[in-house]
């Protein structure tokens, strides 16, 4: 912890910039919703910054960093905060730079668009449509995630049916990133380069800008189908996903009784499973074949509601929003964060099924993995202890099943559990003091240790 002596010649440094030592504003800021996770409540509990400050343009960015650097501050950057393993909360105090201010969004020409690293993925899409263009991939919390933070504490979400993870080759075309020293220095990043900085928290650079790909906008149909056979509807949501003529937009499936927790109870009847689709209205036809043969039935169709509109979209019943909704109404319960492996997808799937029951509900969002149609699962599981909650996580990984650890703020232990020799040397060439996020990648701090 940073010493007062130490914390007023910050202040002093950062004189003009919005900023707060006010404990309400310390406590709001430094969390995002890893309440998801029982084991992330306890091991964050108590940990937040000393210091939140709010710049509105890159040279405040610079001035933070410098201010940080010389008094050997930690530096944590948040967005909108509403990523899920902590990624944005201080473990050893020091400054939390809230980005949002820098939301400008700097030009849309030819299918690509360059925005500040605060400008929410809401505005990015509305300006985007203006040009003909909407954005690839969005999390379902659209409305408050931030670039920036969702290139940083993200991975997919609505668009990852036909284009993926927001760091597969060709989505984020480039990042400027500062580093974190006395005299901060610019550089633009460019593809591999760039991909670097992709899901590492900000433990390895300061982003200012990026470059997001963009896809033609499309005329969007959302659909609610509801099946009294889970596996018919896993099956719909595999054949759906790989039709080739259809353009795809969103592909959930929710498993009985994730229905009848997650505010879909009077639509979806008791001991069916839900799934939301969302394609483009020449796909409508194509739908309704594979629906008829999977034995499903229509609940819903409407219009998709511009993400900027004020229509309520199926896009909240999908992603981490179910989750979300479900929290809302049962405490006893968390999640896992999964992906199966290409053509096994759905045999890997009934398995679990069987095995599991209802201990561990599924939940699956169908996407593209290198270049083939699978799914990612958002279990969810009814909780009872840490160790049980383990031994579920190794019986998918014994079995197949890759599991990207929600329980966790480590880089490592999360999500490849390896380093990333890339975020690795980032980390040296743009943060060599490790003031940035401490604590969340381990790799770093054992060899700073050595």
């Amino acid at each position: 912890m940073t010493d007062n002596e130490t914390l007023q010649q910050l202040c002093a440094d950062l004189d003009g910039l919005e900023m707060s030592t006010e404990d309400r504003a310390l406590q709001r800021y430094s969390k995002d919703f890893s309440w998801f996770s029982p084991v992330l409540v306890e091991q964050l509990r108590g940990k937040q910054a000393e210091l939140v400050v709010k710049p509105a343009s890159e040279e405040d960015v610079k001035r933070v960093a410098a201010a940080c650097s010389r008094h050997r501050i930690p530096l944590t950057l948040r967005g909108s905060g509403t990523g899920n393993y902590g990624q944005s909360t201080p473990l050893h105090g020091g400054v939390l730079m809230d980005m949002s201010g820098l939301n400008r969004i700097l030009w849309i020409k030819d299918g690509v668009a360059r925005v500040q690293a605060g400008a929410r993925l809401v505005d990015i899409d509305k300006a985007a449509r203006e040009h003909g263009w909407e954005l690839r991939l969005m999390p379902s919390t659209y409305r408050l995630a931030t670039a920036g933070g969702f290139f940083c504490g993200g991975f997919g979400g609505v668009g990852s049916i036909t284009y993926g993870s927001i760091g597969d080759p060709g989505n984020v075309l480039g990042v400027r990133a500062l580093s974190m020293a006395e005299q901060p220095e610019a550089e633009e990043l460019r593809g591999a380069e760039a991909r670097d900085l992709y899901h590492a928290y900000g433990v390895n650079g300061l982003i200012t800008e990026l470059e997001f790909a963009l896809a033609p906008a499309l005329d969007w149909r959302e659909n609610l189908l509801s099946f009294p056979d889970f596996m018919q509807a896993v099956r719909f949501c595999q054949a759906l996903g790989s039709t080739c003529g259809t353009m795809k937009k969103l592909l959930t499936l929710l498993a009985d009784p994730l229905p009848q927790m997650c505010g879909l109870e009077d639509r979806i009847p008791a001991g069916h499973t839900a799934v939301v689709a969302i394609v483009n209205r020449p796909g409508m036809d194509a739908l309704h074949e594979l629906r008829e043969k999977f034995g499903g039935q229509l609940v819903e169709e409407q219009s998709h509601a511009e993400v900027f509109g004020t229509t309520k979209s199926m896009i909240e019943h999908s992603w981490n929003h179910t989750t979300l909704h479900i929290f809302r109404k049962h405490k006893d319960i968390t999640y896992l964060q999964s992906g199966f492996r290409p053509w096994e997808n759905v045999e890997k799937v009934e398995q679990m099924h069987h095995h599991f029951g209802e201990e561990v509900m599924l939940h699956l969002e169908f996407l593209r993995a290198d270049g083939a149609v699978t799914c990612s699962g958002l279990q969810v599981i009814r909780y009872t202890s840490e160790e049980r909650l383990n031994d579920i996580i190794q019986f998918h990984r014994d079995n197949g099943v890759f599991v990207s650890n929600p329980h966790t703020y480590i880089l490592e232990d999360g999500g490849k559990l390896t380093v990333d020799p890339g975020q690795l040397a980032m980390k040296r060439r743009l943060d060599p003091q490790g003031l940035l996020n401490p604590g969340k990648m381990r790799t770093w701090d054992e060899e700073a240790a050595a």
